[in-house]
């Protein structure tokens, strides 16, 4: 059989990549045909699901969320650049930084001003669309640190910067947008967010109220940096326009920062990413999927890449096997959804071994997938 495997990471432990090639193995050796295609929804994993589509990889080193450098990595095709802002503000740079959970203080300042540097290096580089996916980030700072390393000044009263992260914009009186990189400045290049969060900037659905508690924002906090993102969109045209568009409040606010600044246009990041990395022209040519993330749950079948899969398989008439490390998918609920099986690590080893070594479980996995549910055509 033709075999498309089409996964996205296992979070923490295995990246797309690697799910795939302790796959491949098993299925190439029992005869059939394989071809992996990396898929991604526009936070973690973005960057590696375009190199492995043929983008060009690059490195840079950028400010961290917490002000500190870290390296950043960005992928090029054809004057596209693909760029994660996990890779340079994400919440995982804070807790290897801090050596523990983010805190009270760390989700006051934690700047995004890396993911802007990211921007500017693909452009200085000649690219003119940025595909800026989001997810996994450690600021609410509504995209301030972006824009300032794109050459935005963000002012006080007395004419001088504010400080870093969401806390600084307590300080903001007026935004300064005449020395923005003149390549988003004169229209050569445009932003596009991928992205599939669907919250305003400000508000009880906020950026600040619904994802500031995971990046160590207590109740106090979180009142403060939605006070502080309410007063960035104050200063800015059109600022209330923007900050109750779909997506604002993605990432910490950088939807917003966005929209606003950069005239971003926004689209489904799973959606995107499966465009991207040529899912569609593999699909056509497929006789039965795998798909699958770490954790799989209602939340992988409300936008997520492994989501989007399924229900493009389905739309083809495929039968898909899903791999994971656990699920809360019901069997009933997985029929309907023409699923031909659900394939747990948990079910072959402990959750524990599975979170240290996920591979050679895996790999036993993949023998599941040879049985004759896995030709079995869709309903």
């Amino acid at each position: 059989m033709r075999i498309l495997l089409a996964c996205d990471k296992f979070k923490g432990t295995l990246t797309a990549p690697e799910v795939h090639a302790r796959l491949a193995p098993a299925l190439t050796a029992a005869g059939h045909t394989v071809e992996s295609v990396p898929i991604a929804d526009g936070g973690d994993g973005t960057v590696e699901a375009a190199v492995s589509a043929g983008f060009t990889r690059h490195t840079a080193e950028v400010t961290g969320p917490l002000s500190t450098p870290v390296t950043a990595v960005w992928a090029e095709s054809a004057g596209t650049a693909v760029i994660e802002m996990a890779q340079a503000s994400g919440l995982a740079l804070v807790t290897s930084a801090w050596g523990s959970a983010p805190d009270a203080h760390t989700a006051l300042t934690a700047t995004s001003a890396g993911t802007g540097e990211l921007i500017a290096a693909a452009l200085d580089a000649g690219c003119t669309e940025i595909v800026l996916g989001v997810g996994g980030s450690a600021t609410t700072d509504g995209g301030a640190g972006m824009l300032t390393a794109l050459g935005v000044r963000l002012l006080d009263e007395s004419g001088h910067p504010v400080p870093a992260g969401g806390v600084g914009l307590e300080h903001l009186a007026r935004v300064d947008t005449a020395d923005l990189h003149p390549r988003l400045r004169e229209g050569r290049a445009h932003v596009i967010l991928a992205s599939d969060v669907e919250n305003p900037l400000t508000g009880h659905q906020g950026a600040a109220a619904v994802y500031g508690p995971q990046k160590g924002a207590g109740p106090t906090e979180v009142e403060r940096l939605d006070r502080a993102l309410e007063r960035f969109a104050a200063r800015v045209p059109d600022g209330a326009h923007h900050a109750a568009r779909t997506g604002a409040g993605a990432a910490g606010g950088m939807g917003f920062g966005a929209f606003a600044v950069l005239g971003a246009a926004s689209v489904p990041g799973a959606d995107y990413v499966l465009d991207l990395v040529g899912f569609g022209r593999a699909l056509g040519t497929a006789e039965a999927v795998v798909t699958g993330e770490g954790r799989f749950d209602e939340q992988t079948l409300s936008g997520k890449g492994p989501g989007a899969v399924i229900a493009a398989a389905r739309d083809a008439g495929l039968r898909v096997h899903v791999v994971c490390g656990s699920s809360e998918i019901p069997a009933d609920q997985a029929s309907g959804l023409g699923l031909a099986g659900i394939h747990t690590l948990t079910d072959l080893a402990a959750l524990a071994d599975c979170l240290a070594d996920p591979a050679p479980v895996l790999e036993r996995l993949a023998a599941e997938l040879l049985a004759p549910a896995l030709e079995a055509p869709a309903d």
